[in-house]
C-alpha cells in the first residue's frame, strides 16, 4: 500500500471515529435529558408537597382573620390538588400501574399499599370539603373545621410522599427491568399529554407558584427565626 493511500485509509477511518463520538455526545445528552419513571413520580410529589406548604400556612390564618384569607387562592391550590395529585397522579399512575406491581411483588412494600390507597380516599374527601367551603366564600363560622382539614391533609400528605418516595417507588424499581422502566417512562409521559393537552408537571409548578404568590408564600418567609440562646 502507498502513502497516498494509506492516507486515504488513516482520513476515512478518522472521519469515522468522528462521527461515532459524535453521534455517542448526542445520545448521552438525550439520555441526560430523559426524566426516568421514578424521577417523574417524584418531582410530582414536589408539586403536591408545595400545595401542602399552601394548607400548612393558611390554616393559621383563617384561625387569626378568616377574612384576610384570599378563598380563591385556597380554592385553586385544591383544585391543583384534585386534577394533578389525584386524578392524575393518584388515579392513573400510582393506582392504574404502580401500586399493582408492587403488591404482586410482595415483601414489605406491599404492605403499605392499602393504607395509601386508603389515604388517597381521605384525601379526596377533604380535597371535596375544601372546595364546597371555599367557593361560596370562607365563612368565619367554618374557619376552624376549614383549618383543621387542611393541617389534616398536610399532616396525612407529608408522610404519604415521605413513604411512597423512599420505601414503594424504590420496590417497584427494583421490581422491574431497566426495558420496563423505561417503557413506563415513556407511558407516563403519554398518559401526561393526553390528560393535559401539554406537559402537566409544567403548568402544575406554574399554577403552585402563583397561587404561593397570592399569599406572600417565599422560599425566604419560611425562614424560622433563630433559636433561643443557651
Amino acid at each position: 500500500m502507498d502513502q497516498l493511500e494509506q492516507r486515504r485509509g488513516f482520513l476515512t477511518f478518522a472521519g469515522m471515529s468522528l462521527a461515532l463520538a459524535a453521534c455517542k455526545a448526542e445520545k448521552d445528552e438525550a439520555d441526560a435529558g430523559d426524566v426516568s419513571a421514578v424521577e417523574d413520580l417524584m418531582r410530582e410529589h414536589g408539586v403536591i408537597r408545595r400545595i401542602l406548604v399552601v394548607y400548612r400556612e393558611a390554616a393559621p390564618r383563617l384561625r387569626v382573620n378568616a377574612a384576610a384569607v384570599p378563598p380563591a387562592a385556597l380554592q385553586q391550590a385544591a383544585l391543583l390538588m384534585q386534577s394533578f395529585g389525584e386524578n392524575y397522579h393518584e388515579k392513573l399512575l400510582e393506582e392504574g400501574h404502580l401500586f399493582p406491581a408492587v403488591k404482586k411483588a410482595g415483601g414489605a412494600a406491599a404492605s403499605l399499599i392499602d393504607p395509601l390507597l386508603a389515604q388517597h380516599q381521605r384525601g379526596r374527601e377533604i380535597t371535596d370539603y375544601v372546595l364546597s367551603s371555599t367557593k361560596p366564600g370562607i365563612v368565619s363560622a367554618n374557619a376552624e373545621a376549614l383549618a383543621s382539614a387542611l393541617e389534616g391533609f398536610a399532616r396525612m400528605y407529608e408522610e404519604h410522599a415521605a413513604q411512597e418516595d423512599t420505601i414503594v417507588f424504590q420496590a417497584w424499581k427494583k421490581a422491574l427491568s431497566k426495558k420496563q422502566l423505561s417503557d413506563m417512562a415513556e407511558m407516563f409521559e403519554e398518559i401526561e399529554h393526553k390528560t393535559f393537552g401539554k406537559d402537566g408537571f409544567d403548568d402544575a409548578r406554574d399554577k403552585i407558584a402563583s397561587i404561593e404568590g397570592e399569599l406572600g408564600i417565599t422560599l425566604a418567609s419560611l425562614l424560622p427565626p433563630p433559636p433561643p440562646k443557651t
